[in-house]
């Protein structure tokens, strides 16, 4: 058995639709068998707990929150723990790994990036960028809007998703022989089902993880193995129409369904 990593986590200190805190993950996720977590709370675009009138600096301190305290209990109970966020752009999320608190002190037009800018300058930042349940239906999202002109994979299997979300997410993957990556987005610990991957060394620092995607590394997928097979073809209705952004950012019609 390999090193079994969380890649999408919540904290209730710094995303407001979160539900435990950083210790409370780290313990849970220790007593599972997990080695390590990612957290990755919602950035400012998104459902953040973080006081937009702050100044940005201030802003920043509370935002690592809930990753600091996750890693000070992570480091005292041996499980390791890394930062990343993840970013909304009106209901395509995208989870950035690699950035450092200075490097965003630095940086407070990151708030403000367009999608190209925010994967031109992750890169430039040593770090990667991964869209999230690319394929998520919610009562609150318009669109089903496929960044992958933007981002250097795909969270294929996401723990909140339904099964079809996922099917089609592994099909748009194998099909554009993208990297992809699984997670629980997980808000509460302890939580009823986990996602995560298995990687075959473990890592010792968040650049490590960057590099294996960056590099095309090897990745498995922790998740149920019938995942991602729908016991029968789906009927899909309108809520399921998927669109592209284009090389401007603009939203086509994909004009494809992503189902067997």
């Amino acid at each position: 058995m390999g090193y079994l990593y969380e890649t999408h986590l919540h904290t209730c200190t710094a995303s407001k639709c979160g539900k435990s805190t950083g210790k409370e993950h780290a313990r849970f996720y220790k007593e599972i068998g997990y080695t390590g977590i990612i957290m990755t709370d919602h950035f400012f675009g998104g459902n953040t707990a973080v006081d937009r009138e702050l100044p940005w600096e201030d802003r920043i301190d509370w935002f690592w929150r809930g990753y600091e305290e996750a890693k000070e209990e992570g480091d005292r109970i041996g499980l390791d723990v890394f930062f990343g966020l993840e970013q909304n752009y009106g209901w395509d999320e995208y989870l950035i790994y690699g950035l450092t608190k200075e490097y965003m002190k630095n940086h407070p037009e990151m708030e403000h990036w367009t999608r190209k800018q925010q994967l031109e300058e992750v890169h430039k930042a040593g770090g990667c960028v991964i869209q999230a349940h690319p394929f998520r239906i919610r009562g609150y999202m318009l669109d089903i809007k496929l960044g992958y002109l933007y981002c250097d994979g795909i969270e294929a299997a996401n723990a909140g998703n339904e099964a079809l979300d996922d099917a089609r997410a592994m099909i748009l993957g194998r099909e554009r022989n993208m990297v992809m990556t699984a997670g629980s987005d997980n808000h509460c610990s302890p939580a009823h089902t986990v996602y995560g991957i298995e990687l075959e060394k473990r890592l010792t620092s968040i650049q490590d993880y960057v590099k294996i995607i960056m590099e095309r590394g090897t990745i498995h997928l922790h998740v149920p193995e019938a995942r991602f097979q729908l016991a029968e073809r789906p009927v899909l209705d309108e809520r399921h129409k998927a669109f592209l952004l284009n090389e401007q950012e603009q939203v086509v019609p994909a004009q494809k369904e992503w189902i067997d």
